[in-house]
């Protein structure tokens, strides 16, 4: 996956630069998304993985599939990413896009993976603390896992707060 992110890097810089430039990066965002969800199917993935199946015919499948949710920018973009043997990087472009959009619009996506579902109270006590630790606006998404036993799992970014039972015992087990 790292590398992946590597390769991906470069793109997502020029598309978000871009995308600032033109003020267009909500635009940009629903294009990438659509595009990664258009290579996750698995028949248009095993075409773009296909030695076989040129550039040229790729090309013009995808911005067939895209042409009413890429602009002309866009669909240069597909090109690009076709001519470099690199369209199979969308999915991590468009995540690092999503970062780059998140950084400068000042918040933060957080995963929250909790043992007990949150009440609406529970989760702006929640959320509010988050900004305050984190510095920034936070877009809360929770998931319910009972194999936490209880506590929270939180993960912004790089960063992982493990406030769960599991992750104490855990750690606890290591240190024996």
């Amino acid at each position: 996956m790292s590398e992946l992110a590597t390769l991906a890097r470069p793109y997502a810089s020029a598309v978000f630069k871009r995308a600032k430039e033109t003020d267009s990066t909500e635009k940009w965002s629903k294009s990438l998304a659509f595009m990664s969800a258009v290579l996750s199917d698995k028949e248009i993935s095993v075409l773009v993985e296909n030695p076989k199946v040129s550039n040229e015919r790729l090309s013009a499948l995808m911005l067939d599939i895209c042409q009413d949710q890429v602009d002309e920018e866009g669909a240069n973009f597909l090109k690009l990413l076709v001519q470099n043997n690199r369209l199979t990087l969308i999915s991590a472009i468009a995540k690092i896009f999503e970062e780059y959009k998140a950084e400068s619009e000042g918040y933060v996506d957080v995963e929250v993976t909790t043992a007990y579902a949150f009440s609406k109270e529970e989760k702006q006590n929640f959320t509010s603390t988050l900004e305050k630790t984190l510095s920034k606006k936070v877009h809360m998404n929770v998931t319910v896992d009972k194999s936490l036993i209880g506590g929270v799992l939180v993960r912004a970014g790089d960063r992982v707060i493990d406030g769960s039972i599991r992750g104490q015992l855990q750690q606890l087990a290591k240190r024996l």
